[in-house]
Order: C-alpha cells, then sequence, then structure tokens
C-alpha cells in the first residue's frame, strides 16, 4: 500500500503558520501588559506606537514560517543537510517565543536583553544558512533581522531608563 503524501500547499501552510501560533500565544500575555506595567515605562520617542506590534510581527512570522518551508523543501525535507539551517530556524523561533514571556510577563527587561541578544545571533545564523540553499528564504529573513535590531536596541534603552523598575 502506497501512504499519499498531502499536497505542497499543505505543508506551506504549515510552516508558514507556525511561527504565527506562537506569536498568538505571546500576544495572550502581551494584551494584559500594554496599558499596565509596559505604559509605566520610560520609553524613546522613537519607539514604535504598541498598534503596529502587531501587524508586524505578523508579516514577519509570514515571511519566516514560508521562507522555512522554502529551505525545507529545497532540501529534501528533514535530513541530514537540513540540520543546521532548520535547527537554527527552529532554535531561534523557540527564542523568539520566549522573549515576550520574559519581558512582559516577568517584567525582566535584563534577562529579556540577554535573551534577545541570543535570539538575534541565532537569527543571524539562521539568515546566513539559508543564503546559499534558497535566495527568497534569505531575502525573506532580512525584514526580521531589521525588526529585531530595532526590538533589541529599544530592549536595551527600556532596560537602560527603567533601572527604578528592574527586576
Amino acid at each position: 500500500q502506497v501512504i499519499k503524501m498531502p499536497p505542497s500547499w499543505v505543508y506551506a501552510f504549515g510552516f508558514t503558520t507556525l511561527p504565527c501560533v506562537g506569536g498568538a500565544i505571546a500576544g495572550l500575555i502581551t494584551r494584559n501588559e500594554i496599558s499596565h506595567w509596559y505604559a509605566t515605562l520610560k520609553k524613546p520617542s522613537w519607539c514604535p506606537s504598541n498598534e503596529i506590534f502587531g501587524p508586524v510581527w505578523t508579516g514577519l512570522y509570514i515571511g519566516m514560517g514560508y521562507g522555512s518551508y522554502l529551505v525545507w523543501q529545497d532540501l529534501g525535507g528533514f535530513n541530514k543537510s537540513a540540520l543546521v539551517p532548520l535547527g537554527l530556524y527552529g532554535t531561534q523561533l523557540i527564542l523568539n517565543w520566549l522573549w515576550t514571556p520574559i519581558f512582559f510577563g516577568q517584567h525582566k527587561i535584563g534577562a529579556a536583553l540577554i535573551e534577545i541578544i541570543c535570539l538575534y545571533g541565532t537569527a543571524a545564523a539562521t539568515t546566513v544558512s539559508w543564503y546559499s540553499i534558497n535566495k527568497t528564504a534569505f531575502y525573506l529573513m532580512l525584514p526580521y533581522m531589521s525588526w529585531l535590531t530595532l526590538a533589541s536596541v529599544l530592549n536595551y534603552v527600556i532596560w537602560r531608563d527603567n533601572r527604578d523598575k528592574q527586576e
């Protein structure tokens, strides 16, 4: 008996929506803290408005998710050659999801800064590893890297300027 594989769009949909699932869960944590704890923090004038974060993250998650699908497809699925590029991707995705509970859930601004630095390095390694596999996937990671740069600097400035509200 031959096992029929799902059509490729099923895989594309799964890979593309996976990051959004973790993002949605993180959004539940964030939603309650925006108007309470986060509102009390000193933030720089260039901090994006609260309304922008949800749509931006959704777009970034969709882009990176589809990029992971392209890499998975080009490497022929989960196999030895996919270990590093998809392993890095999975690691950075988990680190991405963990930042919100640390920053917003536990109010640990300094710990979140350390965590986002680890996330940034892993996301950069993911991006670099995808370059030789699929250029579109690589380019889909560039907006994410730009936003992570902003988020990392913002995390640092909030940490620096809110020492009186530290852990």
